[in-house]
């Protein structure tokens, strides 16, 4: 029987460049829900009403999107959903950072384009203050006849865009890359939650993991995060319950309570709230982007 799976892209980037663009204008997008090894960073003029899919983050663009994506597992694809534009442009970078920059990402000149790409990992959007802020230097990079001056080009985007606050996309649970902080403490806490999320889980029994009092550790917690303990849990457990509804045939009840909802009621009503879908379409609308081998 034919089986759904995502289109593992093998890129044009060879080992002898720096990086690969691609500078197109096209009337639609066709191509289908894929991952790549390398880093991608996809621009898109003229898109206004496309659909945009990086793991489990479904939105629906304007006029101008700049993603960053890093992940090599992380599924992603723009598709035309209500999009009427018949000139829309698209510039695509995909670059390897260990092979294009090397031992200089672990230099301290370097430290604001290390933090973007590891964050890049879930998927990032730009504002577009930053999209502005680049767009000339994107609008010509493709016309670029000089190597050297090319990549001079391509990293001074790399720096400039590392300044700006990117969104991030995909939830780590379904990205499956672990989170990362600078504090041991919330480190040892997401750690925790990762392994016990299906569980019942009190804020006395997370502040005992990060040696705190509950107040002093909310506090904590919401200061390193962004987030307060109660979102992070939800986001997390939505992540898992996102992740088996695209890869398995698992009943959506039991992904419920698998991934430590208290009932099927509520779940819906979280994720649809979360996610603007509800979980048996959004595990359709996913797998009809897949392609049939």
């Amino acid at each position: 029987m034919a089986q759904s799976v995502i289109v593992n892209e093998i890129t044009p980037l060879s080992e002898r460049d720096c990086f690969y663009i691609a500078d197109r204008h096209k009337t639609e997008f066709t191509y289908p829900l894929h991952t790549h090894t390398e880093c991608e960073l996809n621009f898109v003029e003229r898109g206004s009403g496309v659909r945009r899919i990086v793991g489990d983050s479904v939105e629906v663009i304007g006029d101008y999107d700049l993603v960053l994506i890093t992940s090599s597992q992380l599924e992603h694809v723009w598709e035309q959903n209500g999009c009427k534009s018949k000139d829309i442009r698209e510039i695509t970078i995909q670059f390897s950072a260990e092979q294009m920059l090397g031992g200089l990402l672990n230099k301290t000149q370097f430290n604001s384009i290390n933090h973007m790409l590891t964050k890049a990992r879930y998927g990032i959007v730009f504002p577009q203050s930053a999209i502005m802020k680049v767009y000339s230097q994107l609008d010509t990079l493709a016309a670029e006849t000089e190597g050297f001056s090319s990549f001079i080009r391509f990293l001074t985007i790399l720096y400039e865009l590392s300044q700006y606050d990117a969104r991030i996309l995909s939830s780590s649970a379904f990205a499956q890359v672990a989170l990362q902080t600078d504090s041991r403490r919330i480190q040892k806490v997401l750690e925790y939650i990762d392994a016990h999320y299906q569980e019942e889980l009190r804020m006395t029994d997370l502040a005992f993991v990060a040696g705190m009092s509950s107040a002093a550790f909310s506090r904590f917690f919401k200061m390193h995060t962004g987030k307060n303990v109660s979102e992070h849990l939800t986001d997390q457990r939505l992540g898992y319950a996102a992740r088996l509804l695209v890869d398995t045939n698992m009943p959506i009840c039991q992904i419920c309570y698998q991934c430590g909802f208290s009932n099927i009621s509520n779940f819906n009503r979280i994720f649809k709230r979360k996610r603007k879908i509800q979980p048996s379409v959004f595990r359709e609308n996913y797998r009809k982007k897949k392609k049939l081998v």
